[in-house]
């Protein structure tokens, strides 16, 4: 196999951290819009919203504007510790009086939102966001530690 003929791994990393950015962004979006705006079933099925003023209400306001910041890549870091906050919480109180085991009190995917959080929070915005854009800064590189001699 001709090495040269193939680009190093390094050639792919913002772009696919862009496109995993983009997805947990419209992903947790989508919860938002759920709770705010009745799309995909609403809350209960039949398209209802959650009150602003409820606990749910603010989960989805955090939900919906996290996540359109993340996918657009702007103060990704902020926003990420912002919404895996809102995780934890939502684990300590939703899920963990159902039981310890995530797959039995539902909490599996709030706790994959948190490790995808937290790796937002660890490599910012990235190359392909509207920070840098705008601002002419790359988070993503300017906080990475070589870890190669």
């Amino acid at each position: 196999m001709n090495d040269s003929l193939t680009p190093p791994p390094e050639a792919y990393e913002q772009p696919v951290y862009a496109v995993f950015r983009v997805l947990v962004g419209l992903l947790f979006f989508q919860h938002g819009a759920q709770k705010l705006l009745g799309l995909f079933g609403g809350v209960d099925g039949s398209g209802a919203t959650a009150s602003l003023t409820s606990m749910y209400g603010v989960a989805g306001v955090v939900e919906l504007l996290g996540g359109l910041l993340i996918a657009l890549g702007i103060l990704t870091r902020v926003v990420a510790i912002v919404t895996a906050g809102q995780m934890a919480v939502a684990q300590y109180l939703q899920h963990l009086p159902e039981g310890l085991v995530p797959i039995q009190n539902g909490g599996e995917l709030g706790l994959l939102y948190i490790a995808a959080f937290l790796a937002l929070i660890a490599y910012g915005s990235g190359r392909y966001s509207l920070d840098a854009l705008l601002f002419d800064r790359d988070s993503a590189t300017e906080s990475r530690v070589s870890v190669s001699s």
